[in-house]
C-alpha cells in the first residue's frame, strides 16, 4: 500500500481488526520511509447481478433506486434508517447468494415486499399497490385480507 503522505510504496501493517460485523478489516499501517501512520479498510468486492426488466431490457443493479423505493413506501412511517439500511443489506445479500449474473427485476420487487411486510404493513400495502398496479379499492382489500391472514 502506498503511503498517502510521502507516496512511497513501502508500508507495514501494525494492527488488523474486524469491523462492520466482520464485513471489513481495519488495518493500521505505518510507512517505513517517513514513519507516518494511517488507517485503511478492506472489504470484499462482490458484484451485484444485472436486472432483467419486464420488457426484456437489462440494467445494472442500482442501490439508490432500491433505497428510494423503500423510502417512498416508508414515508411518514415509524421506521428508522438503521432498519431501512438493514433491509437494503438483506435484499442485496439475497440477490448475491443466487449466484446468478442476471436476475428478473420481479425478484427484487418480491424481496422488497417481503422486507416491507416485516417492517411496516402500511408501507407494504403502499408499495404493493404501485408494484402490482392495483386498479381499484377491491385489490387493496384483497391484499390487506391476505396480510391479516398471515399475521394470525
Amino acid at each position: 500500500m502506498q503511503c498517502p503522505f510521502c507516496s512511497k510504496p513501502d508500508t507495514k501493517v501494525i494492527d488488523s481488526r474486524l469491523v462492520s460485523e466482520g464485513a471489513q478489516v481495519r488495518r493500521r499501517r505505518e510507512c517505513v520511509v517517513c514513519g507516518e501512520r494511517f488507517t485503511t479498510y478492506e472489504s470484499a468486492e462482490l458484484l451485484m447481478p444485472r436486472l432483467i426488466k419486464s420488457d426484456g431490457s437489462r440494467e445494472p443493479f442500482n442501490q439508490e433506486k432500491l433505497a428510494s423505493g423503500l423510502l417512498k413506501a416508508l414515508e411518514k412511517r415509524p421506521v428508522n434508517m438503521e432498519q431501512v439500511e438493514a433491509a437494503i443489506d438483506h435484499i442485496k445479500h439475497n440477490l448475491r447468494v443466487t449466484g446468478e449474473r442476471e436476475v428478473p427485476s420481479r425478484i427484487v420487487g418480491e424481496l422488497v415486499m417481503n422486507e416491507l411486510k416485516a417492517l411496516d404493513p402500511v408501507a407494504f400495502v403502499r408499495f404493493a399497490s404501485v408494484y402490482r398496479s392495483f386498479q381499484d379499492v377491491s385489490e387493496f382489500r384483497v391484499e390487506i385480507d391476505r396480510l391479516e391472514k398471515t399475521k394470525s
